[in-house]
This record gives C-alpha cells, sequence and structure tokens, in this order.
C-alpha cells in the first residue's frame, strides 16, 4: 500500500516527481554497458531496501513505487523508462490493480496497460522482459477483494500476449505460488510483499530473462 498521500496524487497522480532528480542525475552509460530499469510498484521498490545487493548492479536502475496500478506507471513510463535509454526494461504490474488501488479496472485494461507500456518500448527500441503477477490470495489492506483467481488469469492473459509478441516472459508465479494459490509463507510475511527469501527466489529467475531479452534481435 503506498504511503504517498491523497493531496499529493491529487497534484502529481502518476507520482513524476518520485525520480524527476535521480534520473536526471544517472550518469551516461559507459561503452559496452547494458542498463536494465525495472519498473513495478512496493515489489520493485521494496526489493532495492530489502536486498541492496541486488541493485548494487549500476547496470539496474529501479522504478518502483510503492501502491501503484498500471495506468499509472503507463503516465511515468516515458520519464522513468525511455527517457533513460535503458537497453531492457522489466515490466511487474497488476496487483494493486486487481487491489483496486485506484478504483475498479478490468482485467482487459489492465492488460492494455501493460501492453502499451510495451508498445512505447518496443518504439523506442527497448527490450522488454513482462513479469507474472506474484501470487497473492488476499490483500490485508483490502480484505474484501479475493484476488488469487484474477491473479492467475491475468497472468494467462500476458503470458499469451508475450507469446504471441515474441517478448521474453518471466514466470514468477510458478515459483513461489503455494497450495492455497497465494504466496508462500517463507516468502512473504503478508502475502503480497516478498521477503528476502522470495527476492531470492526472484533473483536468478529475473537475470536469466534479462540475458535472453538481450539475445533477441527485436
Amino acid at each position: 500500500m503506498s504511503v504517498y498521500s491523497q493531496s499529493n496524487q491529487s497534484e502529481d497522480w502518476p507520482n513524476l516527481r518520485k525520480y524527476a532528480d535521480s534520473n536526471k542525475l544517472l550518469p551516461a552509460k559507459t561503452i559496452g554497458e547494458k542498463r536494465i530499469v525495472f519498473m513495478g510498484n512496493s515489489i520493485t521498490e521494496f526489493w532495492k531496501q530489502i536486498d541492496s545487493s541486488f541493485f548494487a548492479n549500476k547496470s539496474f536502475v529501479n522504478r518502483g513505487i510503492s501502491g501503484q496500478t498500471s495506468s499509472q506507471m503507463l503516465l511515468r513510463f516515458r520519464q522513468d523508462v525511455i527517457d533513460i535509454k535503458p537497453d531492457v526494461v522489466v515490466i511487474l504490474a497488476g496487483i494493486n490493480d486487481i487491489a483496486e488501488n485506484t478504483g475498479p479496472i478490468s482485467l482487459e485494461d489492465i492488460l492494455g496497460n501493460i501492453i502499451s507500456m510495451c508498445e512505447l518500448a518496443k518504439t523506442n527500441k527497448i527490450k522488454v522482459v513482462l513479469s507474472s503477477v506474484l501470487p497473492a490470495n488476499k490483500f490485508l489492506w483490502r480484505m474484501n477483494i479475493k484476488p488469487a483467481e484474477k491473479v492467475i488469469r491475468l497472468n494467462d492473459m500476458i503470458r499469451s500476449y508475450a507469446a504471441k509478441n515474441n517478448i521474453v516472459f518471466l514466470d514468477y508465479y510458478s515459483a513461489m505460488v503455494d497450495d492455497q494459490k497465494g504466496l508462500g509463507k517463507e516468502f512473504s510475511e503478508d502475502g503480497v510483499h516478498p521477503n528476502l527469501k522470495g527476492y531470492k527466489i526472484m533473483e536468478p529467475l529475473v537475470v536469466k530473462a534479462i540475458s535472453k531479452a538481450l539475445k533477441h534481435k527485436n
């Protein structure tokens, strides 16, 4: 859940301010360097805090914002991805849409936002790693919502889109789901956000996916 205040949201709904200065301070890529941007929500943002050693790799740029939905990510995609000229973007989006953080939204519209980000990336010659949504069967901040089946359906839609469009699909879900269609207790304290053990499961998967994306011709 986001700590970004409602008053600030009304002034800067996609939270363009958060990384505006950091983007300007990014050094130019060195010869041969491959810059990777991680675009996402709290799962991405907290990754850098919980396992900072992973993001000690200067080529990895974390652009996660807690609480964000795919609609907000799409609005800041140009500033926080395209304009900093990465070679690959890793997109992890959708769980906060299912939680209705910015209001009800259909799975088709969530996918539409994700597709728009992919299309923007491809137009700007940025390769894409498209992540599955992590498993979840409850939201502590939205106990009335039962997300498990929607997560499965959205992941099927993301996987299908990736396959049809020659995009690398990164399956976190299968590696982390438990027998209740939730995030395994060993991987999370609240059923949504990974702990260090959870991120240690994700890290080799994303590194492999990035390597595969860099080898793609388109």
